[in-house]
């Protein structure tokens, strides 16, 4: 499916949010149910990366299909790692929140995405999210180790460089 990325807009809120919603449903019905809970990402926080300009919508003729946060600089969550590194220490981008409404190549479309920004991406996972990491793998991105959340919860971090 070819898709298109932009920013996200207002008028886009309530299609983002059904968009969660039901990732959240998928990711419970499919092992995870912790990572997202029952109200992640909050309303508050898709309104800050609107106004930010970070969040993005993929879309083709019929619509809105799929989400992320993207941003290019340091991730406080990145700062600390364990259980191995990162691949490199130069300036990357994130790929956070990203979500589907099931249509497939989201994921490959955030990265592409991403990769015309910026050489040297990472992405972050939670253990029970065995879908996101076959995903993450099949981008090409390599295990780098445990990063944690702002409330203590580890996640299964990821980069990819384009200089290899």
């Amino acid at each position: 499916m070819n898709l298109t990325v932009r920013r996200a807009a207002w008028e886009d809120l309530p299609r983002i949010e059904e968009i969660y919603a039901y990732a959240r449903a998928f990711m419970a019905a499919h092992g995870n149910p912790n990572q997202w809970g029952t109200s992640h990402p909050p309303k508050a926080q898709l309104e800050r990366d609107i106004e930010q300009g970070d969040l993005y919508v993929m879309t083709n003729d019929s619509g809105i299909h799929g989400v992320f946060y993207f941003f290019i600089g340091d991730d406080s969550t990145y700062a600390r790692i364990d259980d191995g590194a990162w691949h490199a220490s130069r300036p990357y981008g994130t790929i956070h929140r990203i979500a589907s409404d099931g249509t497939g190549g989201i994921l490959a479309a955030a990265v592409a995405f991403g990769k015309e920004k910026i050489d040297y991406l990472r992405i972050d996972t939670h253990e029970d999210n065995k879908v996101m990491q076959s995903a993450i793998a099949k981008q090409g991105f390599q295990r780098c180790g445990i990063i944690y959340q702002p409330d203590g919860s580890p996640r299964i971090a990821y980069d990819l460089s384009l200089e290899r």
